[in-house]
């Protein structure tokens, strides 16, 4: 996507795309509850391992018994709300850590709004790095870790795996398909932290620098939310980035982790 800069002046019949329109009348997105791949991250990190121990697949990780607890604080959050801000439409990664903080926090606050699962909104896969910490990949992979370095982790490719800029593909079309016309709906999605940065950065327009500046200065925790309204001629406006207070109220722990390289990076 190709942006003009403010003053330039497209030529004649040529097609200037801005930045990503927003359907909903509200988007609120969703990062999921701790997981056991976070404590197995940060419990690998803190012992100098390679790797972590953990043996699911990354789709099958569920939630920690706190992960578990941040869902359903979020859950009495959205009983509290007024009938007026409650979620209409839910969407949610298929990965159960998504899944099942969707579906705790629906059940939590009595609602019967129906979890649609969105294979683009899963995780972005890290390849033969799945698994590994910072340490390990720079054992096993020295060659890789040195490519990475040069490239810059927003256009990196792990092999196997996927860059940012390829969630940010799989963004734009789940926005594409929820944006095509104006509506009413307070649409909730529920994802991971590596999505989340990539639904910034399609939204807002943002270039590499701002998004990686973005990714190195904010955590995103866990249960956290990130909302969007619908604006004049349907320009999205950030109302909040990765907030932590629906849950915090509600009595349950905030839980986030630094950034390292190993599958609980973005997990």
């Amino acid at each position: 996507m190709h942006h003009h800069q403010r003053g330039d002046v497209p030529e004649e019949g040529s097609h200037v795309l801005d930045i990503q329109r927003l359907g909903p009348a509200s988007l609120v997105l969703v990062r999921h509850g701790e997981s056991i791949g976070n404590l197995a991250d940060a419990k690998a990190r803190q012992a100098g391992q390679s790797r972590l121990d953990l043996h699911e697949r990354d789709a099958d990780v569920p939630l920690s018994d706190t992960g578990r607890e941040q869902a359903q604080a979020l859950g009495r959050h959205v009983a509290d709300l007024p009938a007026t801000a409650r979620p209409t439409a839910v969407v949610s990664s298929p990965y159960r850590r998504s899944a099942d903080t969707a579906r705790l926090a629906l059940d939590t606050a009595g609602s019967t709004v129906p979890v649609l699962h969105d294979e683009r909104l899963r995780e972005r896969e890290l390849g033969v790095f799945d698994g590994l910490t910072g340490t390990g990949i720079r054992a096993e992979y020295a060659s890789e870790a040195q490519r990475r370095e040069h490239l810059g982790k927003f256009y990196y490719r792990p092999p196997g795996g996927e860059s940012w800029c390829d969630v940010a593909l799989r963004v734009r079309s789940f926005l594409r398909d929820v944006g095509a016309e104006p509506t009413t709906d307070r649409l909730w999605v529920f994802t991971h932290q590596a999505v989340i940065s990539c639904f910034r950065y399609v939204l807002e327009g943002m270039d590499e620098a701002a998004v990686l500046e973005l990714d190195r200065t904010v955590a995103v925790p866990n249960a956290s939310t990130t909302t969007y309204r619908r604006g004049p001629s349907g320009v999205p406006e950030l109302v909040h980035y990765a907030s932590s207070g629906a849950v915090e109220a509600a009595g349950a722990p905030s839980t986030h982790e630094p950034e390292h390289a190993g599958r609980g990076s973005t997990s």
